[in-house]
This record gives structure tokens, C-alpha cells and sequence, in this order.
């Protein structure tokens, strides 16, 4: 493959991108009333083509078409951004130096599709007026947990000593330095290339706890814990430091680009920390991730915070109308923007509790975020339900909410 610079481009311009509304002029919405800038997005998974393509191995003409009907959907539901997962699991959707071909492109890990679909997506998108953020997982490596699997010259198996086997899958050591800096590099390759918009996390650091299951990193404590003697300490010094120098290194020399992480919806349980949420969630990222989110909002190493609220409007243990002001209080004072990540998945889904069998639940959530100026936006898992909505749900919220195409935030 041609190795593409950033310059290489030709389509509309990031900053044009960020600034035009579709059919529109570069500042100014159409309609009766100007709309306040805000992220409209949707997320586009990759990982066991949940949304694209819609399975491995088809034609590249196919998969090309398919990505365009995603990105028209989005024009249509008037969105301004998708997040499209380029490295779901330690691979690449781009002719990457660090990690081989993603296996959910020709069935295969390491086969070239032929084409390049980073480049291809950022010009359709941009073209349509879409921000495109990058988004990649930065431990993950395999959802199967075999390491005979990979593509012969895969980093884990040139680098065994990097890699914990952990509920099933397997995952790089955040411990080890190394490790830290090559995910860095393998992530900020898709930066340095193309004229994405951003960069995007999504909620995985350390894996989600599996019960009766151990994260095997004695070893990795032992050589690098230093003065810690608090291995869940060192862990999310860990993820901190990814975090902080992964932040310094785009802005640094990518500043256009925005640097953003949409963790679990959850920090931590006020019954934990008086700090918390009034939630009694499960799992609390701090604790069990290893993931301080707060911290990255009050450092401001991050441009944005879309926590993923995944909950209805009354959900006992993780209350939306609660969680949303949570993070609002978070981000007050702070340069970091937020906004919300709504689970369009649930609408009409069976076992899900009654309010997302009302088509009405997501436009509520939306009205409830008016009260809260902090919220400068929602983005929408995933891109499949956004074009099916099966219940109508997405077609009320644009109805109620999106009367026409929004400026993105400065």
C-alpha cells in the first residue's frame, strides 16, 4: 500500500468539516433558530463485525458500499460525527507498521483487503460533512484467547512475555513500559497518517473482573511496582500514564486532532466514595477497571468525556437522570467537554426493562440533558441500530431534537 500522509487529503479540510453544517454555511445553522454546536454521533464497531462490514471476507466494492450507507444514514439522522473502531484487537483497518491486517476484513488476520479503509472512511465521511474520530482499544488482542491465532509476526508472539490470558481472551500488559509505548505508537500511527478528526477509547483498560479469575501481572509488579504497595494503585498509575503521555504526544504534534475516551458510565459508588454517584452499579471503573476517569476530566488530559450512561431514566441502580448530572458537576471548571453515550441497543430489546420499550425513552433523555448546558452532546451505540431503529426510537429523537444539522463544538 501507498503510505498516506495527512497532507495527502484533497476532500473538505478537518477544520472546514468541523465548522460546515450539511447544505449549509460554515457558521450558520439553517432553520428559523440557530442550533447550538453539539456532537450528534454514532459508533461504528468493527470488532466481530457488529455494524461493519457486515461480515468478513466480502468484496472490497461491497464493503466500500456498505460503509457509505452507514455514513448516509448518519447525514440523514442529521449526526455530525462517527466513531469508527479501526483497532478493535491489537490489529488495524489501515496498511499499519505495527500490528497486521484486522481478520474481520477477509476472515483472516494479516490478509490485506486490498484497499485501504481508514482512507477511504475519512475522505466519505468528511466529503459528508462527518467528523471522523479513530477509534481503537488500546490492551485488548484477541477475543478468543488463542495465541497460535494471531498473524505469524503479531507483536504477542514475538513478544509472549507482554501478554496475560484473562477470562477467555487475551490482553497486553498495561504493567510493562514497553508495552505502554508501542500501544501508543500502534494508535497514534492512524493520527500521523490521516486526517482523522480524533482519537478514541472506548471503556476497556484493564479487562471487566471475571470471578474466580486472577489478572496474572506478579511478575510485572515485581520488576516495575517501584515504591507502590498497592498493586490496584500501581495498576491505574498504569492506565494514568497512558493516558497523560498518549495526551501529551497529540497535542504535541497533532493539535487539531481531539483526544477523547468513552469509559463505563459508572466511577464510583457514592457508598464507596462520597465522591461518587448515587448509583450501586456493579462495577466501578476506579476499583475495577483501574480506570481514575475523574481524575482525566479534572487533569484535563483529555478533550472530552462520553461516558457511556446506559441506563433509563429511573433504573435503580444506575439512575440516567442522576448519572447525568454526576458528570456534568465533573466536567464544571474544567476545558473538558462531555458528552453522552446512549445505548440505542436496548430500544425494543427483549429482557430490557419497559421504559426502552417505549420509543419515547431516548428522546426523553435527550430533554433531560437540555437542564444540564455541561452536555454538549450524545453519541449512539451502534450504527446498525442506528439505521434499523427498530422501535422508531432514533426516528423520535431526531424528530424532537435534531430539526436540522448541527455545528460542531470549538
Amino acid at each position: 500500500m501507498t503510505h498516506i500522509t495527512r497532507r495527502a487529503f484533497t476532500t473538505v479540510s478537518v477544520g472546514t468539516a468541523a465548522a460546515m453544517l450539511a447544505g449549509g454555511s460554515p457558521a450558520r445553522a439553517t432553520g428559523k433558530e440557530r442550533v447550538a454546536a453539539q456532537i450528534r454521533g454514532m459508533w461504528i464497531a468493527t470488532a466481530a463485525n457488529v455494524d461493519w462490514p457486515s461480515a468478513p471476507g466480502h468484496p472490497a466494492d461491497q464493503q466500500r458500499a456498505e460503509l457509505i450507507q452507514l455514513f448516509d444514514v448518519a447525514v440523514a439522522r442529521r449526526l455530525n460525527a462517527v466513531y469508527f473502531q479501526v483497532r478493535p484487537s491489537a490489529d488495524a483497518f489501515w496498511p499499519s507498521p505495527y500490528e497486521p491486517w484486522s481478520q474481520y476484513l477477509t476472515g483472516k488476520q494479516g490478509t490485506s483487503p486490498g484497499w485501504d479503509p481508514l482512507a477511504f472512511a475519512v475522505r466519505e465521511a468528511h466529503r459528508r460533512r462527518l467528523q471522523l474520530h479513530a477509534w481503537c482499544n488500546p490492551y485488548r488482542i484477541s477475543l478468543t484467547g488463542a495465541l497460535d491465532e494471531l498473524a505469524p509476526w503479531h507483536p504477542a508472539r514475538r513478544h509472549p512475555e507482554w501478554v496475560v490470558a484473562y477470562g477467555k481472551q487475551l490482553f497486553y500488559n498495561p504493567g510493562i513500559p514497553e508495552v505502554r509505548r508501542f500501544v501508543q505508537d500502534a494508535m497514534l500511527d492512524a493520527v500521523e497518517r490521516y486526517p482523522v478528526d480524533g482519537l478514541h477509547w472506548d471503556d476497556y483498560f484493564y479487562p471487566y473482573p471475571v470471578a474466580g479469575q486472577t489478572f496474572d501481572d506478579d511478575e510485572a509488579f515485581a520488576r516495575y511496582g517501584g515504591h507502590f504497595t498497592d498493586r490496584n494503585a500501581w495498576r491505574r498509575n498504569n492506565v494514568d500514564l497512558l493516558v497523560r503521555e498518549t495526551a501529551d504526544r497529540l497535542r504535541t504534534r497533532w493539535p487539531q486532532a481531539r483526544f477523547g475516551i468513552s469509559p463505563f458510565g459508572v466511577w464510583r459508588n457514592a457508598a464507596t466514595d462520597h465522591r461518587g454517584s448515587d448509583t450501586t452499579a456493579g462495577v466501578q471503573t476506579y476499583d475495577d477497571l483501574h480506570a481514575d476517569t475523574l481524575r482525566w476530566v479534572r487533569e484535563e488530559w483529555i478533550d472530552y468525556i462520553c461516558p457511556q450512561v446506559y441506563w433509563n431514566i429511573g433504573f435503580a441502580a444506575a439512575d440516567y437522570a442522576k448519572l447525568v448530572p454526576w458528570w456534568s458537576k465533573a466536567v464544571e471548571g474544567t476545558r473538558v467537554r462531555l458528552y453522552i453515550g446512549e445505548a440505542l441497543y436496548k430500544q425494543g430489546a427483549a429482557g430490557q426493562p419497559a421504559p426502552w420499550q417505549d420509543p419515547a425513552e431516548l428522546s426523553r433523555h435527550l430533554t433531560f440533558d437540555q437542564a444540564w448546558p455541561q452536555v454538549q452532546g450524545n453519541i449512539y451505540f451502534s450504527a446498525k441500530v442506528v439505521a434499523a431503529d427498530p422501535t422508531g426510537a432514533m426516528a423520535r429523537v431526531v424528530a424532537d431534537h435534531y430539526s436540522t444539522r448541527a455545528r460542531i463544538p470549538r
